[in-house]
């Protein structure tokens, strides 16, 4: 048996709320993961974000207006 199905079945045998901890916990076991899991919450939040809209907004109507203020690379990074 590999360490990955080890994993996966210590992982399978813990209760709902053991489960909901590891996800909580993977930014600091898996510190890589940190900025991709920030960016998924924010994405996936159903909450509104009046502020967060309003500036994407204002970034997306200045980079219409002068689009070679822009860097490429910025923009690969979306």
């Amino acid at each position: 048996m590999s360490s990955l199905q080890e994993i996966e079945l210590a992982i399978g045998g813990l209760s709902p709320q053991d489960r909901v901890k590891l996800v909580q916990d993977l930014p600091s076991l898996l510190p890589e993961w940190e900025g991709e899991m920030s960016w998924a919450r924010i994405i996936n939040d159903p909450t509104p974000n009046t502020a967060l809209s309003q500036l994407v907004d204002e970034v997306d109507a200045a980079q219409g207006q002068n689009p070679e203020t822009f860097s490429p690379q910025l923009a690969r990074s979306f």
